[in-house]
């Protein structure tokens, strides 16, 4: 009977060590390359080189040593297929029982702060990933290791019965083949847009699991959360939560839909959301006053709700935000007294997020629809008032033109039919989600109802009659500003006039299904 024979060549050396003492011990004979040859042998193993397996020498700087017959021959022949023993007896082939390969550290050197492509190119790895796939494709008879994590079962399986089971076999087959799609997914990204490919034949997206959740948006829906493979700083997924209950999927998409809105302003300014929409948005000249704003825009809708604060939460903060039920509060950092005051709500999750990082550039917007995606670039365009046209007769006042920048960035982030009302700091109402404008329209006049005399009117997009302009004016609304681009623009523009309302068309949309 052949001597059993495992191939090990791994750039990650947690546990190498152990590892491969044990399988001497049963029995193994281990062949390796470079750098993990040099590691066992430190440590006193007897190692055969690749070179005295292929009776070719590594060239091309390492780039073709394993690429060779009697390495993928021994992986690939199937033990009881008489032609393949056959074929590998004539070319004097032995098999390999065990491969634990992994790969050139493509993520971590595209990670790097200055990186050459000829280096990133470098890293791409051709050898690892086949002898890996020709391991995983015969897993009936080999068994393939990528992680460390995996030494412990395959060596209790070993010692217990001398081989691995079928089924670790085929389990470790699939982890194999999802790692070097995984890995591919990488490499094609990076070249894709290396060549400013926008819309590649195939989409090929890799993520990495970050954490299970109870449950989805029900409790009867499995869950889980994945964090993007090359990860971005302004995002939940590098965010840091330093108390309170696991995130939930809820708490997870409205948190995103919360730090992408206050994203939008650079001064100190609170978002509150609910269920995806903002309930509440307040600026001011501190996070205390700015608080103040968004919890007094909607005192209702806020509770139950996740609040973002784009400034360290200080302790008159933390103690207004401390009488209200809230899922969870996010910041860049929090002061030692806040902490003290909030950490006392043992479920309330406390998060810190880096927003220096909020003006970076994002990745494109991924939604699952049955049988595909739908893949568009982020809604990145923020206010350009040089590009706003006055259409009515009457110009807004100075105010009146803060308030409409204010609505115009908070009605980006409404779920169409968006309507959003406010004064120059201040979200007064909002109309979210309704089959027709002009329903969006009579619930922001109808929350905002006692706060609307010079108020300003942003719609995400534009009035295809005059009716919102009309129910708007007559409820106190004194400024509008919309896209327009409606067959009925003049309409609303004659009904803005009748009612002295100063009228802004942005000539762009904000949809936001």
């Amino acid at each position: 009977m052949n001597k059993k024979r495992a191939l090990i060549s791994v750039s990650d050396k947690t546990g190498l060590v152990e590892f491969a003492q044990e399988l001497v011990t049963l029995g193994f004979e281990l062949i390796s390359t470079g750098g993990t040859k040099a590691t066992l042998q430190a440590a006193g193993l007897t190692i055969k080189s690749v070179e005295a397996i292929t009776h070719f020498p590594e060239i091309m700087d390492g780039r073709v040593k394993t690429l060779h017959p009697a390495i993928h021959g021994g992986l690939l022949g199937i033990r009881g297929n008489s032609s393949h023993q056959q074929a590998m007896e004539q070319h004097q082939i032995e098999p390999i029982d065990l491969v634990c390969v992994n790969l050139y550290p493509f993520k971590d050197t595209l990670l790097q702060a200055e990186v050459s492509e000829a280096e990133v190119i470098d890293m791409i790895d051709i050898g690892g990933p086949s002898m890996l796939r020709s391991a995983a494709k015969n897993f009936k008879d080999v068994t393939a290791v990528i992680d460390s994590a995996d030494y412990p079962l395959i060596l209790k399986e070993l010692e217990e019965d001398g081989t691995t089971t079928l089924a670790t076999r085929k389990k470790l087959a699939a982890k194999v083949f999802r790692h070097t799609a995984a890995y591919d997914a990488l490499i094609a990204d990076y070249l894709t847009k290396a060549v400013n490919e926008q819309q590649p034949e195939t989409y090929t997206l890799t993520y990495e699991l970050k954490q299970s959740l109870r449950y989805g948006e029900n409790s009867h829906q499995a869950a889980a959360f994945y964090q993007a493979a090359i990860p971005s700083s302004f995002a939940l997924t590098n965010a840091k939560q330093l108390h309170g209950r696991e995130l939930s999927y809820n708490n997870i998409k409205d948190a995103d839909a919360a730090i992408k809105i206050a994203a939008e302003f650079e001064q100190p300014t609170v978002v509150a959301v609910k269920h995806m929409n903002p309930c509440g948005i307040g600026s001011g000249a501190t996070i205390a006053a700015a608080y103040e704003c968004a919890y007094t825009a909607d005192p209702i809708s806020i509770f139950g709700g996740i609040i973002v604060l784009n400034r360290e939460v200080d302790q008159v903060t933390a103690r207004k935000m401390s009488h209200l039920f809230l899922e969870m509060i996010i910041a860049p950092s929090f002061s030692a007294d806040a902490f003290t005051i909030l950490a006392n709500k043992k479920n309330l999750r406390l998060v810190t997020l880096d927003f220096t990082a909020q003006k970076a550039p994002r990745p494109k917007e991924i939604v699952s629809v049955l049988g595909g995606l739908l893949v568009q670039d982020p809604d990145l365009q923020m206010v350009n008032s040089k590009e706003w046209q006055v259409v009515t007769k009457r110009q807004p006042t100075e105010i009146e033109f803060q308030a409409l920048a204010f609505a115009w960035k908070a009605v980006k982030h409404v779920k169409s039919n968006g309507i959003v009302i406010a004064n120059n700091h201040q979200t007064l109402g909002i109309g979210a989600g309704q089959m027709n404008r002009i329903g969006s329209v009579k619930i922001a006049i109808a929350q905002a109802q006692g706060k609307l005399t010079g108020a300003a009117l942003a719609s995400d997009a534009f009035f295809p009659m005059d009716d919102s302009v009309q129910y708007a004016a007559e409820h106190g609304v004194t400024a509008i500003i919309q896209p327009g681009g409606s067959l009925k623009d003049r309409d609303s523009i004659e009904m803005a006039d009748k009612y002295d309302v100063a009228m802004i068309f942005t000539g762009q949309r904000h949809f936001k299904h």
